[in-house]
């Protein structure tokens, strides 16, 4: 046996891609929602970039989608 299947580090990998994928999309889909309600964080000075944010939101969907993907082919 060996040690990355003892230790199952190829599950480990794909459930950190999984996880960062999952926050991309789960952190940009509230940008965007309180952006719509007219809501911003306290104190800030900056704009909001949609564009950017709808980005980031689809780069995070297919991140979600390669973990998942190799959680279940593994």
């Amino acid at each position: 046996m060996d040690i990355t299947e003892l230790l199952g580090l190829d599950d480990l990998l794909a459930q950190m891609i999984l996880a960062v994928g999952a926050a991309m999309v789960l952190g940009n889909t509230f940008a965007i929602i309180q952006h719509a309600r007219g809501r911003h964080p306290a104190g800030s000075t900056g704009e909001f970039r949609a564009g950017r944010a709808w980005w980031l939101l689809a780069v995070g969907a297919l991140i979600t989608l390669w973990g998942i993907a190799s959680l279940v082919t593994s």
